[in-house]
C-alpha cells in the first residue's frame, strides 16, 4: 500500500479560481500535476496547498482529471482549513484587521491553501477528527508568549490537525495530517518560528496522551508539510527533530534518485523534498508510519537529471512527492 504527500501549490489568489482553472482544463500546472500523480500511483495521498471549497467541487474536478489519466480516486475528503479564517485581531500589527496575516493561518480568503485526502480506499468520514480549533495557548510548554486577548482566539494549527481513518482489509489506518507555517516571514519576535516548532510538538504530545483529546489508535501514518528541515534552513529544529525521533513513529528517510548536492548544508541532499531558487534544497515534507507498521519501500519522487518526468515535476510545484509503501498485516 503506497501512501504519499505532496505540496502541489494549487492555491489561487481568489475564491473559486481553482474550480475555474480545473473546469477549463487548460492550466499547464494542473496538467503537469495530473501526469505526476498518475506516475506516482499512490493508494492514498494527502495534498497540501490546495484551495478548499465547501462543496468539494475542486476535488471532484481534479479526481475526474486523474481518472481520465488512469488513476481513480473515488474517495475524497477535506475539513475546512484554518487558512484565511479571520481572528478579528490585528495580528501583524499594521494598524488594521482583515489582512491575510490576521487570519488563523495566512490566507487571502477562507480556505486558501488547505489540505485534501484522495484515496482508493473508503474514508470513514464519521470517525474523522479535526483538532484544528486547538488553541496555541493550551499547548503544554508551548511557546505562544501572547498575553493579549488574541490568545483566546489564536489556534495552533496554521492549516489543520486531522485524524482521518481509511478503511483497509486489516482495519482502519489513521492519517494524521498537518501543514505547518513556515518559520520565517516575521520579525525578531520569531512568532512564525515558535508556532512552527509548536505545531510539531502538538503531534508528539498527542501521541503521548498529554493533550485533552484521546491519542490516535495505531496503526497510523503522520504525514504532511512540516515546513522545517531538521538539519538546514531557518527555524527551531528541536520541534521537528523530537517528532522524528519519537518512539511511536518511524522515519523511513525517503530519498530521491538525483545526484545533486547542496554545498554548505549539513543534511543529505537526497532527503530534500523541495527546491527553492534562493535557498536550495530542504526536507520539509514527511510521511512517518507508526512504529509497528512494516515499511517495505520509501522515496522522494525526485529522479535523476535527464529523467523524462523532471519537466512535469518542475512545472507542477517546487515540492516533490514523498511516498512510503507499507505491508498491512
Amino acid at each position: 500500500m503506497r501512501i504519499a504527500t505532496w505540496n502541489v501549490g494549487l492555491d489561487r489568489k481568489g475564491p473559486g479560481l481553482l474550480v475555474q482553472d480545473l473546469a477549463k482544463g487548460e492550466d499547464p500546472q494542473i496538467a503537469a500535476i495530473i501526469r505526476v500523480m498518475a506516475q506516482l500511483d499512490a493508494d492514498v495521498i494527502l495534498l497540501t496547498s490546495v484551495d478548499y471549497d465547501r462543496g468539494g467541487v475542486a476535488l471532484r474536478l481534479l479526481a475526474e482529471g486523474l481518472a481520465a489519466a488512469g488513476v481513480d480516486y473515488p474517495y475524497r475528503f477535506a475539513f475546512r482549513p484554518n487558512t484565511g479564517a479571520q481572528t478579528g485581531f490585528d495580528v501583524d500589527g499594521n494598524g488594521r484587521t482583515g489582512d491575510p496575516r490576521d487570519a488563523q493561518g495566512f490566507g487571502l480568503f477562507s480556505g486558501q491553501g488547505g489540505m485534501a485526502v484522495l484515496s482508493r480506499l473508503p474514508v470513514d468520514e464519521g470517525a474523522a477528527r479535526d483538532f484544528s480549533g486547538f488553541l496555541w495557548r493550551d499547548l503544554p510548554g508551548g511557546l505562544s508568549e501572547d498575553p493579549s486577548q488574541l490568545a483566546g482566539e489564536q489556534r495552533l494549527a496554521t492549516t489543520g490537525f486531522w485524524d482521518v481513518p481509511v478503511e483497509t482489509s486489516a482495519g482502519p489506518l489513521h492519517l494524521l495530517a498537518w501543514h505547518a507555517t513556515p518559520p520565517v516571514f516575521d520579525g525578531p519576535e520569531d512568532r512564525n518560528g515558535r508556532r512552527n516548532h509548536d505545531e510539531a510538538v502538538f503531534w508528539r504530545l498527542l501521541l503521548e496522551g498529554a493533550l485533552p483529546m484521546p491519542p490516535p489508535e495505531a496503526p497510523f501514518v503522520l504525514l504532511g508539510d512540516g515546513n522545517l528541515d531538521p538539519a538546514d534552513g531557518d527555524g527551531l529544529r528541536d520541534g521537528i527533530a523530537g517528532l522524528l525521533a519519537h518512539p511511536a513513529v518511524q522515519d523511513p528517510a525517503p530519498k530521491g534518485q538525483h545526484d545533486r548536492a547542496d554545498p554548505g548544508q549539513a543534511g543529505d541532499a537526497r532527503l530534500d523534498t523541495v527546491l527553492y531558487p534562493d535557498l536550495g534544497g530542504l526536507r520539509l515534507d514527511y510521511v512517518l508510519p507508526s512504529a509497528g507498521l512494516d515499511v517495505t519501500a520509501a522515496g522522494v519522487m525526485w529522479p535523476a537529471t535527464g529523467d523524462p518526468a523532471l519537466p512535469d515535476l518542475a512545472a507542477a510545484s517546487h515540492h516533490f512527492p514523498v511516498w512510503v509503501e507499507i505491508a498491512l498485516p
